[in-house]
C-alpha cells in the first residue's frame, strides 16, 4: 500500500469510486456527474500546489494505491467545522460553537474494502500529520450506519464518540486520534 498525489488520469478511478460508493449525485446524467468530477480533480490538483505556495496546510486528498501501485481509493487532509465541543466527551455543551479541525478522509472503492488499506493508509498520514504538521489531535467522522469506517477508527486507536443527535449525518460518530507523546 502506498500514497500518491491525483494526477488528471485519476479521473476515470476517481468517478468510478464514487459511483461505487454512492457519491455521485442521483439527479444528475452520467455526463454531469463525470463533468462534476472533472471539475473536482481539476481544483484538487491545483489546490495542493497552491496551498504548498503558500506554506498552508496540504488540505486534500491523495490516491492510496494498492500493493501493485493501482487506484484503490482515497484519503485526504480535510478540515472540519463543526461543534465539537457539544458532543458527549468533548464538552458537552449543547450551546458549543463551531470549532475549527484538522480532519482525515477516506474512501475505498469496494472491490479493495476488507484488505486494511483503510487503515493502513489513514496510518501511514495521520503519523506524517503529526511528525510534519505538529497536529495535537486528528479528527474523523462518520456515520452511524459506516461500520466499516468505524473500524478503521477504531484500528487508528481513536476514541469514538457518538452524537446523540442524528443530525448532521457527518458528525454521527467521531474518532479522535491523540499525538503520541
Amino acid at each position: 500500500m502506498s500514497l500518491r498525489a491525483l494526477t488528471p488520469g485519476d479521473l476515470e478511478a476517481c468517478h468510478a469510486l464514487y459511483q461505487d460508493i454512492g457519491w455521485n449525485d442521483a439527479t444528475l446524467s452520467e455526463a454531469e456527474n463525470l463533468a462534476r468530477r472533472r471539475g473536482w480533480l481539476d481544483w484538487a490538483i491545483s489546490n495542493e500546489r497552491q496551498l504548498a505556495a503558500l506554506h498552508q496546510p496540504p488540505y486534500g486528498d491523495r490516491v492510496i494505491c494498492d500493493g501493485a501501485g493501482r487506484f484503490a481509493g482515497l484519503i485526504g487532509i480535510v478540515p472540519r467545522l463543526e461543534p465539537f465541543g457539544r458532543l458527549p466527551g468533548l464538552g458537552d455543551d449543547p450551546g458549543a460553537r463551531n470549532r475549527p479541525e484538522i480532519g482525515l478522509f477516506w474512501a475505498v472503492h469496494p472491490a479493495w474494502q476488507g484488505r486494511g488499506l483503510a487503515t493502513g493508509a489513514a496510518r501511514l498520514l495521520s503519523d506524517w500529520m503529526f511528525a510534519a504538521l505538529g497536529l495535537e489531535r486528528i479528527l474523523a467522522g462518520t456515520e452511524r450506519d459506516n461500520l466499516a469506517s468505524i473500524g478503521v477508527m477504531r484500528r487508528l486507536g481513536m476514541r469514538i464518540v457518538f452524537n446523540p443527535d442524528p443530525d448532521p449525518p457527518w458528525l454521527q460518530v467521531t474518532g479522535l486520534l491523540e499525538a503520541p507523546s
